[in-house]
C-alpha cells in the first residue's frame, strides 16, 4: 500500500470493507476470503486466483514451519 501512497483506511473504503477487516488481514490476524481474494482482483486489475493463491502459500508455509509432526507421516501404499 505504501508504494501506492494508500493507507488502511483508504484501501478499504475503495474495497467496501470495514478498516478493521483490512487491518486484520494485514497484520495477519485474518485471512484473505473468497470474497476479499474479488475485491482485491478488481481494485488492483489482477484475478482472484492471484490472491487466493498466496493466501494458500502462506498458509502451506505458516503450516509447515510451525511443527515438524507432519513429516512423521509414513505415505500409504497405494
Amino acid at each position: 500500500m505504501e508504494p501506492l501512497s494508500m493507507t488502511v483506511s483508504g484501501l478499504a473504503v475503495v474495497l467496501g470493507v470495514s478498516r478493521k477487516t483490512l487491518s486484520e488481514i494485514v497484520n495477519e490476524h485474518a485471512s484473505i476470503t473468497p470474497d476479499m481474494a474479488l475485491r482485491l482482483s478488481k481494485a488492483f486489475k489482477t484475478t482472484p486466483e492471484l490472491w487466493l493463491n498466496m493466501q494458500r502459500n502462506y498458509d502451506l508455509w505458516q503450516a509447515s514451519h510451525k511443527s515438524d509432526d507432519w513429516k512423521h507421516v509414513e505415505a500409504i501404499a497405494v
